[in-house]
């Protein structure tokens, strides 16, 4: 039997606003859906400004790495040529090691056009993944999650 997972709550959120370009646009001019992987980039970015200790070069900066190593993406309106867009970027806490972000990406009117999740995993300087979070990471959380 599969269960279906049920829906964690954003510890933090984060917002960011796009613009759909040409170059994002396939010849219908509808967002080419491998776009929404950079949307959600865009998010992740956005959240780091906004809570900085888990930015990438705050990772970086404490000798890790975080890849991706599991992405979905739920596709539910189409985006369109010069049409704006929000991304809404949510951090989904966790006990393990790694960091987990939901996403919404809501056209100009409020409507759903996309929403997915990511899970990124911490490797240290030798390439190997860390089993414990590191350091950095229990401060951010310390000074984020506990106010």
């Amino acid at each position: 039997m599969i269960r279906k997972k049920q829906p964690q709550t954003a510890a933090l959120t984060a917002t960011a606003p796009i613009r759909v370009r040409f170059s994002e646009v396939d010849s219908m001019q509808v967002v080419w859906h491998g776009e929404y992987v950079r949307y959600f980039e865009d998010g992740r970015e956005a959240f780091g400004r906004k809570y900085p200790g888990i930015g990438y070069l705050d990772i970086y900066g404490a000798g890790y790495t975080a890849p991706i190593v599991q992405m979905e993406i739920e596709y539910l309106r189409p985006l369109c040529l010069e049409e704006e867009a929000t991304i809404e970027i949510g951090y989904l806490d966790s006990e393990a090691a790694k960091l987990c972000f939901c996403y919404e990406v809501r056209r100009a009117d409020g409507e759903l056009a996309a929403r997915g999740r990511t899970t990124q995993v911490f490797v240290n300087a030798a390439g190997e993944m860390e089993l414990n979070l590191p350091e950095f990471v229990k401060r951010w959380k310390e000074n984020n999650l506990t106010k």
